[in-house]
């Protein structure tokens, strides 16, 4: 099976990705409300990465997602916002944004540099600007 993000998972890509996608017009909207802000505080960051791997394995990764297209609610919880300033929140966005096709099950990889993608995307929300996550990730 081919691992269609294995060139993606490197730590510049990540990087590069999060300055692509702020480019877009409708990624950029996309933003951590004081509530989500505030829930991110309460359960600390790991928890929420548990959240995103947790939520992209039983709602993005299998071959077939249930209701593809509309399984990534616009709201309630910063990662479900983080998806969609990501083009993570469907395999179609997946598609068109990273390269990952459709049709086959994620890989332990993409599913990696998914969590990654989103978890960037929320520590730059909660830092407002460079952070150590983002200086990591240019080398």
């Amino acid at each position: 099976m081919k691992d269609s993000a294995h060139k993606f998972c490197s730590p510049k890509t990540v990087y590069s990705a999060l300055e692509l996608l702020k480019r877009s017009s409708f990624r950029s909207k996309f933003k951590l409300t004081d509530r989500d802000r505030q829930y991110i505080q309460d359960k600390g960051i790991e928890t929420i990465k548990d959240h995103a791997f947790d939520f992209i394995n039983s709602r993005i990764a299998p071959k077939f997602p249930k209701n593809d297209g509309k399984q990534t609610p616009m709201k309630g919880h910063p990662v479900f916002i983080a998806q969609h300033a990501t083009a993570t929140c469907c395999r179609g966005c997946l598609q068109k944004w990273h390269r990952i096709q459709k049709g086959m099950a994620l890989s332990d990889n993409e599913v990696e540099f998914i969590v990654n993608l989103i978890m960037g995307w929320i520590e730059k929300q909660i830092d407002g600007g460079e952070n150590e996550f983002i200086k990591q990730q240019q080398g």
